[in-house]
């Protein structure tokens, strides 16, 4: 007995040294994530947070990342109903719930990813959360790709070219900027753009340059019609669930947060506006034609889009927020970004 007894003291004494370790990496966040593991949201960004969140945690919460399929437009819903704990995903994929995102879209901001992901951030904080779009979500991020450009498996020379030709179209600004364009807008996530392509169901697509690469486009999509900063950009949210956040304790949700909103925003531009750098160069490199907009072009695509910024102040009168002052302001934050 004697012996007996010493034997379940060494073993309490073991799970005593053992219990804080194994405490540490109780809580896992699981993220959802869509695109190829390789593209720079899986291969830097969430990985970046990851690593912030464990040393902001001391270890207590890690993250994973998981790929579930399906269309990413099911992300948002997921984290709601805490499928998973957070997801990423692009707004224009719910068209009519969020409006005000679409200020950081719109033609002729001029700023690259990070400045326009970091203006995003601060302009939703001080203007546009007031209207309740992510009502019922945490948002953890806000952050765009790199410039929009047109990709097609045959070249133009002119915009009035695109009249009629059928272009897979994301959703937001996108759709405006295609309807004023004549084309034929086929609906298909980002990760089905390939297979469209290569089975002549698109005739091109509006995407950034990084995408040439991570997606491929640059063997189903070899011309670019590139445009100095891009015909426009694309909004991202990350977004976190509110029970799992609760379910942490308030040093380790404060931590959480801490190492997400603006920080994690700045850095999610930040990688995908070098990915734009990294793709074009990989297309060139595979022998794509990437073709600088004339003076020409720029004029057309001017003409076409001159009335877009009236039209989103007019059909976000309903958010109750002062839009044009947030515009101008999203504008010089960008702009001036260091």
């Amino acid at each position: 007995m004697k012996y007996l007894a010493k034997f379940f003291t060494m073993i309490l004494a073991l799970g005593a040294v053992m219990l804080p370790g194994q405490a540490s990496a109780e809580k896992v966040m699981r993220v959802g994530s869509w695109l190829p593991p390789k593209h720079t949201m899986n291969k830097d960004v969430l990985p970046t947070w990851g690593k912030w969140i464990s040393e902001a945690t001391e270890g207590r919460v890690t993250l994973k990342i998981e790929y579930p399929g399906g269309h990413p437009k099911a992300m948002l819903g997921n984290v709601q109903d805490g499928v998973f704990d957070a997801a990423w995903t692009f707004h224009g994929y719910f068209p009519g719930r969020f409006k005000l995102t679409k200020i950081v879209e719109l033609p002729g901001l001029g700023a690259g990813a990070e400045a326009a992901s970091v203006a995003h951030w601060r302009i939703n904080k001080k203007y546009l959360h007031k209207a309740g779009e992510h009502k019922g979500i945490i948002l953890g991020a806000l952050f765009t790709h790199g410039p929009g450009q047109i990709h097609l498996r045959e070249p133009i020379a002119s915009l009035k070219e695109m009249d009629g030709k059928k272009i897979r179209i994301g959703g937001g600004v996108q759709t405006d900027i295609a309807n004023r364009m004549g084309v034929k807008g086929v609906a298909a996530p980002g990760s089905k753009v390939y297979e469209i392509l290569s089975q002549g169901v698109a005739d091109g697509v509006f995407m950034p340059m990084g995408e040439k690469r991570t997606l491929r486009l640059k063997e189903v999509a070899p011309f670019t019609m590139k445009f100095p900063t891009g015909m426009y950009l694309g909004s991202f949210g990350v977004f976190l669930n509110k029970d799992f956040l609760d379910s942490l304790s308030a040093q380790d949700r404060t931590a959480v947060l801490s190492v997400s909103g603006e920080k994690l925003s700045a850095l999610a531009g930040r990688y995908w506006g070098e990915d734009v750098k990294v793709g074009e160069a990989d297309a060139k490199a595979s022998g794509n034609t990437i073709m600088e907009a004339p003076a020409s072009v720029l004029k057309e695509f001017e003409a076409m889009t001159g009335d877009m910024e009236d039209e989103w102040l007019e059909s976000v009168k309903d958010r109750n927020v002062d839009a044009k002052k947030a515009l101008m302001e999203l504008r010089e934050i960008a702009r001036s970004y260091q």
